[in-house]
């Protein structure tokens, strides 16, 4: 994360593959949450947070405190 936006936006993986995001914005904090509540980070300002995708299909995630900040995991079995 880097000027309040997933980069990439959308991404895709497959089954098994574990998505790492880092959290790299001057100190503006940040978190990654599923919109189907599968996976949530911490709020956090630095670091990393992975997530393993078990499941096919597609994920879509936001950032709480930025609502438009939006992205996709497309995880393909």
């Amino acid at each position: 994360m880097k000027d309040r936006t997933y980069s990439p936006a959308s991404i895709t993986v497959d089954v098994g593959d574990t998505v790492t995001w880092l959290f790299d914005d001057g100190g503006m904090a940040h978190d990654v949450v599923a919109d189907d509540k599968s996976f949530r980070s911490p709020l956090m300002t630095s670091n990393t947070f992975t997530h393993t995708f078990t499941e096919p299909g597609t994920y879509t995630y936001h950032c709480t405190p930025h609502p438009d900040m939006m992205g996709t995991v497309l995880v393909q079995g």
